[in-house]
């Protein structure tokens, strides 16, 4: 059974100011559920990053597809692990630049090897991968 327990933090004055502005705006009602949040996104990370159990994720890539078979560079890396890719999105921001979503799922250190294939490619601008356990609920 889960219960809440009550401790104490101390803190420098300046980070609480810049922690209370955080809240505000992300819309907590109080500390204690920025904090606890702050807790599982740590908690959930180490546990992606050390272990190889399945995760879920996002992988988020901005690139110029003028560059040179950079599109078919991406769609070749994508079929190679296209079992772990659920869905794609692919937006076109400018005349020259585009954003894609992957949406994937699989064991943690494969979804990295993807996210830097895709990421590393040449003319790849900007590159995320966003992990979280499957098991995050738990």
């Amino acid at each position: 059974m889960n219960y809440l327990i009550r401790f104490g933090i101390s803190i420098e004055a300046s980070l609480l100011d810049q922690f209370d502005k955080h809240i505000q705006a992300h819309a907590y009602r109080n500390r204690s559920e920025a904090i606890r949040d702050l807790i599982r996104k740590e908690l959930i990370q180490e546990r992606c990053l050390k272990s190889q159990e399945e995760a879920l994720g996002t992988i988020t890539l901005m690139y110029n597809h003028h560059v040179r078979e950079l599109p078919q560079l991406l769609t070749e890396i994508q079929h190679h692990f296209n079992s772990n890719i659920i869905s794609s999105m692919h937006v076109h921001l400018d005349a020259h630049n585009c954003m894609e979503v992957l949406a994937v799922r699989g064991q943690t250190t494969v979804l990295q090897q993807l996210a830097d294939q895709l990421i590393s490619a040449k003319g790849v601008k900007h590159g995320n991968l966003a992990m979280t356990s499957i098991m995050a609920g738990e």
